[in-house]
């Protein structure tokens, strides 16, 4: 579970940035940070994580299997971070931010203190899908020697041939792992819409 949170805070990190690049388009940076994205929402996290693990060695670089996992994580969960906080950047009005440089604030401060937390409020219930995705994919880590449910559900299958228990277990496992996280988000949001915060609709108007 360590390694999905610490996947999941690099993800929002790189996804931050990426967005930063594209909304901004600064130059070179722009279009690489497309192409990384493209990259790597076209290509499963499985074969990403046979290429940190077994396709880096070849070239000198061993990486442990925690480490692949969470590099892999973020490599994917980062592009998808990426077009959630984009498509929260471009929901704010291009007003809000001139009257915040108008009013003596600088660019940074207009970003830090005005665009990115209504950003991250409208961006919220694609973040919210966004995490449990990135969950439900470490289902695969065990392609990489990591002991995930899924190994542990295999494990059980092998030992006491009781297919339907094992496989009803690791439903169970992760409905307690994912339904709080739902439910957590979902009363975030609401939270926010009723105080009139991070409302599309609202933004565009100001």
């Amino acid at each position: 579970m360590h390694i999905a949170v610490w996947g999941i805070l690099g993800s929002f990190l790189l996804g931050l940035i990426v967005s930063i690049i594209r909304h901004y388009r600064i130059l070179v940076l722009a279009q690489v940070a497309t192409a990384y994205i493209e990259l790597s929402r076209n290509t499963p996290l499985l074969i990403q994580l046979f290429f940190l693990y077994f396709g880096l060695p070849r070239i000198g670089i061993v990486l442990s299997s925690e480490v692949c996992a969470t590099l892999g994580l973020v490599f994917l969960g980062g592009s998808y971070m990426a077009e959630s906080f984009r498509s929260g950047l471009e929901a704010i009005s291009q007003t809000q931010q001139e009257i915040g440089l108008a009013i003596g604030l600088t660019p940074l401060q207009v970003f830090y203190y005005v665009v990115l937390p209504q950003a991250t409020a409208v961006a919220l219930p694609s973040f919210s899908a966004n995490v449990i995705f990135l969950i439900k994919e470490t289902s695969v880590f065990s392609a990489v020697a990591l002991a995930d449910l899924m190994y542990v559900a295999k494990d059980l299958i092998g030992l006491y041939y009781e297919t339907d228990i094992a496989l009803a277990m690791l439903v169970v496992a992760y409905l307690i792992m994912l339904l709080p996280i739902s439910l957590v988000f979902s009363w975030i949001e609401r939270r926010l819409r009723h105080a009139g915060f991070g409302n599309p609709s609202t933004l565009s108007r100001k």
